[in-house]
């Protein structure tokens, strides 16, 4: 990791504070630019409203003053109406014209420019002015009255700066708040980081923090199967080590001896023989070690619908390639109706099955080993030799044990197959004697059946290989 980058990296509660205050400055400022337009219109409306009813208040005194005035010439030019004390209208800007655009009357304030606009009833706005247009109802004559657009702007402006400033003055606040917040609200996530990096080689085991927020419940759930997944991939790799060293030593240093034998007598045949035997051994060994470890991977097996008469033929024609085996072991059907399929990874079942039949040739002695498919989803190897004692039956499950401390044996056939039918959620059983003898022994695992049919197109799978078609 950067030094320098984790030095200035922003912790979650700091970006999730700015965050916070950015959006909720954005949003604060398009609220109050809604409310600056909602008062716009509230304070236009008001000021029309004032001004409708101020010149429906002023036609009529107006019109007085007109009346009591007397004859003017007519290039005198429009007569300024009078403000007496008690007029409380007398700062309101108005004219009397007559409908040829003639100005009959008007306050001493007013000027011509601030009416310029059409001669209808109605509101009209010139650059600075504000203008409503009024016509009597029983005389040919129109009053207008001016209002200025300027106070309006500052009362909206008085409202929007009112707004902003307080929106200035409380993110600061808003802010330090919302940090408070963050921070206390994540302390959870440094618990769980700090229950997280306590996890190494030596403590694997689940975490379990109590009140967790749902999305770091699943966070903790996912860390904990990698936890699992991990635990179980060192615990495979701790075996190996252990099964290495315990199964390699001996035909390895079976080897060596029988090496340094042949040099020191003259290479002579037996013992070449013997050392060639001993490394047959120790490929044997390894390839079961490769087994073990694969079987016992963290790697899930897939799940796939395997035709079990297929298996069975593919594992058995690889057996009757060798001499030992070609006229030992016999495939049986026991099954009826279309060939079972169970659910279960191909490759994997026929390294199980391969370890059964090697085993039961291996401790069978010269007796006929049979291998089984049915009934149902079942696969069974049966051979008729010596078979073992009802009180070694039950161990011979786990790794290094085997039927006969007489014979050579590798001890981890069965504890391969027990962990490719655990992996299956298989039912494995072991019998001995067989049922009706005397000696004899079976293996058999009871696999899950697949609705689906299957594959076809799977490279493993192929025709089934006749007995009496065995190669010679």
């Amino acid at each position: 990791m950067n030094p320098v980058s984790s030095a200035h990296a922003q912790s979650l509660a700091g970006r999730l504070t700015r965050a916070l205050i950015l959006w909720v400055g954005g949003v604060w400022l398009l609220c109050v630019l809604g409310v600056v337009w909602y008062v716009d219109s509230e304070i236009n409306y008001n000021f029309d409203s004032e001004l409708v009813e101020v010149s429906h208040r002023m036609f009529d005194i107006a019109l007085e003053h007109l009346d009591r005035a007397a004859a003017r010439p007519a290039d005198a030019g429009p007569l300024i109406l009078p403000t007496p004390g008690s007029f409380a209208d007398a700062d309101v800007l108005y004219q009397l014209i007559a409908p040829d655009n003639r100005v009959l009357a008007r306050s001493a304030e007013t000027r011509s420019e601030q009416f310029d606009v059409p001669l209808a009833q109605g509101f009209a706005n010139t650059g600075q002015w504000r203008v409503y247009t009024l016509i009597h109802p029983t005389r040919a004559i129109y009053l207008q009255v001016a209002d200025p657009l300027q106070e309006r702007s500052e009362a909206v402006n008085r409202t929007l700066a009112g707004l902003i400033v307080a929106m200035v003055a409380m993110l600061p606040l808003l802010a330090l708040l919302l940090r408070r917040i963050a921070r206390r609200e994540l302390k959870v996530l440094d618990t769980l980081t700090q229950e997280i990096s306590l996890r190494g080689g030596q403590l694997l085991t689940p975490i379990g923090l109590a009140d967790l927020p749902r999305e770091l419940r699943s966070v903790e759930e996912h860390v904990n199967h990698l936890l699992e997944r991990l635990a179980l991939a060192l615990d495979v790799e701790r075996a190996l080590a252990a099964n290495a060293a315990h199964e390699l030593r001996t035909p390895l240093a079976a080897a060596r001896l029988r090496l340094q034998t042949a040099l020191e007598h003259g290479l002579s045949h037996s013992d070449v023989q013997a050392a060639i035997g001993s490394l047959q051994t120790l490929g044997q060994r390894t390839e079961k070690l490769l087994q073990l470890s694969r079987a016992e991977s963290s790697t899930p097996f897939t799940r796939q619908p395997v035709d079990l008469v297929q298996l069975a033929t593919t594992v058995a024609q690889e057996f009757w390639q060798e001499e030992r085996a070609v006229d030992r072991l016999d495939l049986v059907q026991a099954y009826e109706g279309p060939a079972p399929v169970a659910l279960g990874d191909f490759d994997a079942l026929a390294i199980a099955l391969r370890n059964l039949v090697e085993n039961a040739l291996h401790y069978a002695g010269d007796s006929p080993v049979e291998l089984i498919v049915g009934p149902g989803c079942a696969l069974a190897v049966r051979d008729h030799g010596p078979g073992v004692s009802g009180d070694r039956l039950q161990t011979l499950q786990q790794r290094h044990v085997r039927h006969s401390a007489e014979r050579t044996g590798y001890g981890l056939g069965l504890s391969i197959v027990a962990t490719i039918a655990a992996k299956h959620d298989a039912l494995l059983t072991l019998a001995s004697p067989l049922p009706g003898e005397s000696a004899g022994f079976e293996a058999r695992m009871q696999l899950v059946a697949a609705t689906a049919p299957a594959d076809a197109s799977n490279p493993a799978a192929v025709q089934p290989f006749a007995p009496e078609n065995r190669p010679r």
